[in-house]
């Protein structure tokens, strides 16, 4: 729940493009080495959710997804950030992130 409306949150091919810039990350491989460090600013999250909104269909800058509430406050934000990694690069990259 996102601004008290379910939202669909997808890291498309071009959600991770968007990353690979935001981040100056090489590759795909670079871009989960990145988040599998486990450390992410909020200004990372921010970026991250954007994405994935933006994947799902959703038309949010990263100026409006920083200024939305997330149901659970930053430890929600981390599990949608945690969960989209999952679902994107597996197991080691989400579990990294999930916990804030």
């Amino acid at each position: 729940m996102i601004d008290g409306e379910r939202r669909i949150l997808c890291l498309t091919l071009g959600a991770l493009a968007e990353l690979e810039t935001a981040f100056a990350a090489g590759d795909l491989n670079g871009l989960a080495e990145r988040f599998s460090s486990g450390r992410l600013k909020a200004a990372d999250m921010i970026r991250v959710i954007g994405a994935g909104l933006r994947g799902g269909g959703n038309l949010f800058s990263d100026d409006e997804v920083a200024a939305m509430n997330v149901d659970g406050g930053v430890a929600g934000s981390a599990r949608i950030v945690g969960d989209l990694l999952l679902a994107t690069f597996g197991e080691a990259s989400g579990e990294a992130t999930a916990n804030p």
